[in-house]
């Protein structure tokens, strides 16, 4: 059976700027039709890796490749405007004297006038703004704006699709219910596309694969279930989701002991009896149990409308965090019984 080419290929990246190394060795692929993101915090490379894939920097060592073509090489660079890629930016960049028709067929100024207006009328339906057609970008709300972005960038048919914080300057609830609109938009039509967040929601509700960076290397690149659930270092561990380190001592096949009891499941690492391991402990790990062994002191909450998130003293000092139902109101100094459910014990190497 013949392999199938992946549609990006980022090998062995590296970019700096002066002494500062801002993509050190980063390679990941994508095939066609998936959607990945690139996660971080500030600073950590994402978007200047977009930059580097989409044509606008330079590299200092490795290769880019979209559809088994070179496109960046240390001495290679080939225009943004022959990548055959789209573009949608943080603050949409939409020409403000033109309507959202014309914003549109702007990138298809090459087609006749009969197919530019049929490519923007199916590109307006698309996005849910034909109602919308004539209007100018400060007629439109931000959402509004965002779609009419996405339809802009769509319409010249992109092998790829580069969304740099996309959803940024929309409110939260906005935000929520246009990622998966966009993510169906972009399945519909098959497009590959990477996105750049440091929102752990969006990359979630978006993304097939995940690629986290810190300090300018990919830590791991792979679904949303194994970055969350099996994280490759320490970094993507307490980066990712909630949760906080514990301190445990392996006691033998698949046990550990802690500050939560003992503890029992498969380990992510083979650790010999009395290796000492920092522990992953994820909220919805610990279940609140009243008459329950082990005691907790509620040192902090966090209300979240149908839970509260509980950060807990434990008797050995250390703290650990609990997602429990708002009916149990606990109020902080409150000692409050504790149950872990922890099947995948997650530990790294103190």
């Amino acid at each position: 059976m013949q392999e199938t080419v992946p549609l990006l290929q980022v090998e062995q990246v590296c970019k700096s700027f002066g002494t500062n190394q801002v993509a050190s060795e980063v390679s990941f692929s994508m095939t066609k039709g998936e959607i990945g993101c690139l996660l971080g915090p500030s600073g950590c490379g994402k978007t200047t890796l977009l930059r580097v894939i989409a044509g606008f920097e330079a590299i200092d060592k490795g290769q880019v490749q979209i559809a088994g073509k070179i496109v960046s090489a240390p001495n290679l660079s080939v225009p943004p405007e022959k990548r055959s890629i789209g573009m949608v930016f943080q603050d949409y960049a939409l020409f403000p004297h033109l309507t959202a028709i014309q914003n549109i067929a702007f990138g298809i100024r090459s087609k006749s006038v009969r197919l530019r207006k049929e490519k923007v009328k199916t590109m307006l339906e698309l996005v849910g703004m034909a109602d919308a057609a004539n209007k100018y970008p400060h007629e439109l709300s931000g959402g509004q704006q965002q779609r009419v972005a996405l339809a802009r960038a769509l319409a010249p048919e992109p092998e790829l699709l580069l969304l740099d914080e996309p959803f940024s300057n929309l409110d939260s609830l906005l935000r929520d219910r246009l990622t998966v609109e966009v993510r169906d938009i972009l399945k519909e039509l098959g497009i590959t596309a990477l996105m750049v967040t440091h929102n752990q929601h969006e990359a979630f509700s978006v993304a097939d694969k995940i690629g986290v960076l810190f300090y300018g290397t990919m830590q791991q690149w792979g679904n949303a279930y194994d970055v969350y659930h099996r994280p490759a270092s320490l970094e993507v561990a307490t980066f990712v989701g909630d949760g906080v380190l514990v301190t445990g001592r392996v006691t033998g096949p698949g046990q550990i002991e802690s500050g939560l009891g003992l503890l029992k499941g498969n380990l992510s690492l083979p650790c010999e009896s009395g290796c000492e391991v920092d522990l992953l402990v994820r909220p919805e790990d610990v279940l609140h149990v009243e008459n329950a062994q082990v005691q907790a002191k509620v040192v902090h909450k966090s209300f979240r409308g149908p839970n509260i998130l509980y950060q807990l003293e434990l008797s050995s000092g250390e703290q650990c965090q609990a997602l429990v139902s708002s009916h149990h109101n606990h109020t902080i100094g409150e000692y409050i019984g504790i149950f872990p459910e922890v099947d995948n014990l997650v530990v790294f190497p103190r």
